[in-house]
């Protein structure tokens, strides 16, 4: 298969990666961000003070529904408040701030692993056996750490 049209059929493929890495995640009750560390966010659905696990599954649905493509940020919310009326949780921080990280943070991290398995196929890797970081041009001020990771491309990119 030539390299454009494996790089087509790779990139192409369904989101079910993605909709796998998400829902391979156990429900995992936290009082605050803290309470769990690094890869253990991996195999873990959490909302920091989300304690009740039918609270919890609730706002897992709605999450579900939009890495699956079928609600926006304001069709999340909608259904947030929703949830929050019905179970009668007293969430901390302001509501739209609340909603935006449950969501982004749900759908970035389910995209990068679905991403990241695209990217590690062995098809793929015997085509492109080679990586760059970069990191996203929507950080205004990256970390030093993430700036030292980048090299620089074809003419200083």
């Amino acid at each position: 298969m030539a390299d454009d049209a494996l790089l087509g059929a790779v990139f192409k493929q369904p989101w079910s990666v993605q909709m796998d890495y998400f829902r391979q995640k156990l429900n995992l009750p936290t009082q605050t961000w803290t309470d769990i560390m690094k890869a253990q966010h991996d195999r873990s659905f959490v909302v920091a003070g989300a304690m009740a696990s039918d609270l919890l599954e609730d706002l897992r649905q709605e999450v579900d529904k939009a890495i699956a493509g079928e609600s926006t940020l304001e069709d999340f919310r909608a259904g947030f408040d929703d949830i929050v009326a019905r179970h009668g949780w007293d969430y901390k921080g302001g509501r739209n701030w609340r909603t935006r990280v449950i969501y982004q943070t749900n759908l970035q991290t389910s995209y990068a692993a679905g991403r990241y398995q695209q990217l590690t196929d062995p098809d793929m890797l015997k085509a492109r056996p080679y990586w760059r970081y970069r990191h996203s041009d929507s950080v205004l001020h990256p970390r030093p750490q993430h700036l030292a990771l980048e090299r620089p491309g074809p003419a200083g990119r």
